[in-house]
């Protein structure tokens, strides 16, 4: 099972970016689907999580952020709008099946 993020990038405050996340394995169907981004010196942080078709998202995105997912692609997706300086970190995807599987992270730096 391979985990592929892409989308990342710089943007202003204020803008929006769009991260993807596409699953691969054969018969890989995950249960859930999510983000986690990590910022320096921070621990790395659940974004948000989306389950059988309901999202869940942290407090601090809220409102700004939305996760959907296509399930024939197999792929999550992680819209970002109302971009905030501090949303700035490396984002992960996520997927689990039995056991958490990890995509690399993509890089998301919101400038001032």
């Amino acid at each position: 099972v391979q985990l592929q993020a892409s989308g990342g990038g710089l943007v202003q405050a204020g803008g929006s970016l769009r991260l993807s996340c596409a699953a691969s394995g054969k018969g890989f169907s995950p249960n859930v689907m999510g983000w986690y981004r990590q910022a320096p010196g921070a621990e790395r942080e659940l974004v948000a999580s989306i389950s059988g078709g309901t999202p869940n998202y942290s407090d601090s995105v809220k409102g700004r952020f939305t996760i959907s997912r296509d399930n024939d692609k197999n792929a999550v997706y992680l819209q970002m709008n109302s971009l905030k300086v501090e949303d700035t970190a490396v984002y992960y995807c996520y997927a689990i099946l039995f056991r958490k599987y990890w995509g690399q992270g993509t890089l998301v730096t919101v400038s001032s």
